[in-house]
């Protein structure tokens, strides 16, 4: 199942309205004849050296509508840091991190929403001047909180056409804040790249197909993000899987054949019988297909055409726009010789228990030789009709 968790550990560093700036000690100098400050090369002046130490306060005093996922932190320019405490409104201290230097603390722990928090402590400069630490602020209130949601599961393996989802289930404002939340650590190294395919939903797939073996995490730290307005994230999720074996099924709708090949090599060539070419509306599309389910048995409906309730075996789904490859053996006189289908790749039974028992959710299955196209239309992972530099020019980041 993939993981629902509140972010842990620091908050990335972000500025949040102006930061209160406390100065430790300044420059002062005797009087000049009038009472006056002294000036340089006055011969009553003595100006005294001195340190401007800073310290910094985010978010600052006083500062409203906060959102969690926002910086949390105290630093000091010139000195160093003796306490701080961050509290919330019932006394109890924030988990935080003091580096080192002692020239920063950060908070350690999620913030609440709707929640004010208050400063405390106390910080020294180079001078040895000590200055107080205080103010408050107050985080968001959510009209509402959305839960994102993922494609893949833990400890699932996929093929190597398959793409990562987070979908959002609301429109996402700021793609780029929300991108920079979103993370796939891969083993061995994988070039890849998110993309936006809607406001709703961002998709991850590698350059090229992945390689067998590859293990790959992906992080969405969403909660206390702002995703739309007066929307925010409810908590992150995360999930690690495998990739499996090489499997490409490759078929040619002239030949009516399909062959399945496995880490190279050619493991079956079916017989098939693919879409009727001549209709648009019932052509098999040419294109990489992903596998995206699969059902023992499936109930097909198309009321164009007449049909309702029409249950086949062994159903696997490669688009969304009604293809599958399934058993049926009423097709089988016209299997490996003549395209009559209403757009899915037919199989005797037998054959299509045997391709279904092999298949993973992932698999490419690349269709060549129709009239049509696969397009970004046709389905959530249609992530393989996009060139590679199409594909990343559809990133919130891309330059």
């Amino acid at each position: 199942m993939t993981k629902l968790h509140k972010r842990r550990g620091p908050l990335a560093l972000v500025a949040l309205g102006l930061a209160a700036m406390l100065t430790l000690s300044a420059c002062s100098g005797d009087a000049g004849p009038d009472g006056a400050p002294g000036q340089p090369g006055s011969t009553d002046a003595q100006q005294t050296a001195a340190t401007s130490a800073k310290l910094t306060v985010q978010p600052a005093d006083g500062a409203r509508d906060v959102a969690p996922a926002d910086a949390a932190q105290v630093s000091i320019a010139d000195g160093e840091l003796q306490a701080v405490t961050l509290t919330n409104p019932d006394g109890k201290q924030v988990a935080g991190r003091l580096a080192e230097d002692k020239h920063s603390w950060t908070v350690a722990e999620p913030l609440g929403y709707g929640k004010t928090y208050t400063w405390s402590g106390t910080a020294v400069g180079a001078d040895g001047k000590q200055s107080t630490i205080n103010g408050s602020f107050t985080t968001v209130n959510p009209r509402r909180q959305v839960a994102a949601s993922l494609n893949v599961g833990d400890n699932q393996t996929y093929g190597i056409a398959m793409p990562i989802t987070v979908s959002f289930g609301t429109k996402v404002t700021d793609k780029a804040a929300v991108e920079h939340a979103l993370t796939v650590e891969t083993t061995p190294k994988t070039e890849g790249s998110w993309a936006w395919v809607s406001d709703t939903s961002a998709h991850w797939r590698p350059k090229d197909y992945w390689q067998p073996n590859t293990q790959v995490k992906v992080t969405a730290n969403l909660y206390g993000r702002k995703i739309g307005e007066g929307i925010y994230g409810k908590q992150d999720v995360a999930a690690s899987f495998s990739i499996g074996r090489s499997q490409i099924v490759k078929g040619d709708t002239r030949t009516h054949r399909m062959q399945v090949i496995r880490d190279g090599v050619q493991i079956a060539d079916y017989p098939v019988s693919y879409g009727l070419d001549s209709d648009p509306g019932r052509v098999t599309h040419s294109g990489v297909h992903v596998v995206m389910s699969k059902h023992a048995t499936y109930s097909m409906n198309n009321p164009r055409y007449n049909y309702f309730d029409v249950n086949v075996p062994w159903a696997v789904r490669i688009s969304n726009n009604g293809e599958f490859i399934h058993g049926l053996a009423e097709s089988m006189w016209a299997q490996g010789k003549q395209n009559i289908s209403h757009g899915c790749l037919n199989l005797s039974p037998a054959r299509a228990r045997e391709y279904y028992d092999g298949a993973l959710v992932g698999d490419p299955v690349e269709i060549t030789g129709s009239t049509q196209t696969l397009s970004a239309k046709d389905g959530d992972y249609s992530d393989w009709t996009y060139s590679w530099a199409e594909w990343t020019k559809l990133s919130a980041l891309a330059s």
